[in-house]
């Protein structure tokens, strides 16, 4: 099939992880995986391909127990979606837990600040962007204290200077520090977003003090980075991207930091792993990821699924 009609239904179930395997997906959108697939379905019948099923959250999240992924780790970091990860968490016990956070982005069109950055894209603004930064993040605070059993992380925060262009890069840092203190003020795993920002990310880190638990989502950095993440004990959470064919410095990360450092994600509903990029990822193609993993450290699966889920429940307390 070609790239113009490329295959956009679901991937297939992988392999189930044996019970004693069983593993949490450190950072994921399930809410966000219905209407991608429905734009995904929509895009399908247009070129002619059949309807691609679309499931809901009690769907997805079955699809994954079903093979070993037995929670997730949900972000909610757009201040509407804050309260969708929450109450997915408190309608899910034990299942799905929540990560909120303005996301670096976001953060700046609050107050309507953005700057066009080097993706091109035009920047549009929406109704709750009209809230300033300062308010949205104090509904992170709110919420995070208000349900301390659901909210186990502040995140996605960090910078990202593929969205963002220059003259705001100084106010997403600022966002991303006034993350950093929330976490070390409420004691909570901190999880960052990091997109063509190494640099400046670790800068702000190093200068503000990192909270105790700091997990760099889909991390992306080189072996250099790792280097800088070994020595200060922070994590690295692996996603589909570390199955990509150009992606030799983030398996090199990994093997730098070592299995006591590691987590897996799915970040979905993007960066599904391979051979099935392209495609709508969730939480059930965890396993994929974790087969990637395994060739990164030459061990079994069922031995690196059993790692990321010891390192989770250090990190998260769940």
């Amino acid at each position: 099939m070609s790239k113009h009609h490329r295959d956009r239904s679901w991937a297939p179930a992988p392999e189930p992880l044996p019970e004693d395997a069983h593993v949490i997906d450190n950072h994921t959108h399930v809410a966000s995986v219905v209407p991608f697939s429905r734009a995904m379905s929509h895009e399908a019948e247009a070129k002619g391909q059949p309807p691609v099923p679309v499931y809901d959250v009690d769907e997805l999240l079955g699809q994954a127990a079903a093979v070993g992924v037995e929670g997730v780790i949900d972000s909610g970091c757009e201040l509407p979606e804050l309260m969708t990860a929450v109450r997915m968490a408190v309608d899910h016990p034990g299942v799905v837990h929540a990560a909120i956070a303005i996301h670096p982005n976001e953060s700046v069109l609050h107050g309507h600040r953005g700057v066009p950055g080097p993706d091109g894209l035009e920047l549009k603004y929406k109704p709750h962007h009209d809230v300033p930064f300062e308010d949205a993040l104090a509904e992170v605070h709110r919420l995070a204290v208000a349900y301390p059993e659901q909210v186990v992380a502040i995140g996605e925060t960090g910078m990202d200077f593929f969205r963002t262009g220059g003259a705001a890069r100084e106010l997403q840092r600022e966002a991303f520090r006034g993350h950093i203190a929330l976490a070390k003020e409420l004691g909570l795993p901190m999880q960052i977003h990091d997109r063509d920002a190494h640099r400046e990310v670790i800068e702000t880190l190093l200068a503000d003090g990192a909270p105790e638990f700091t997990v760099f989502h889909s991390y992306s950095g080189d072996a250099e980075m790792a280097r800088v993440a070994r020595e200060h004990g922070w994590y690295l959470s692996m996603s589909g991207t570390v199955s990509y064919k150009g992606n030799d410095g983030i398996r090199e990360s990994a093997r730098i930091v070592g299995l006591d450092h590691v987590m897996v994600e799915t970040d979905a509903p993007y960066l599904s792993p391979m051979p099935y990029r392209g495609r709508t990822n969730a939480p059930y193609m965890i396993p994929y990821t974790l087969a990637a993993l395994a060739d990164v450290f030459d061990l079994p699966v069922a031995e690196v699924a059993r790692a990321t889920r010891r390192v989770t429940r250090t990190v998260y307390g769940v």
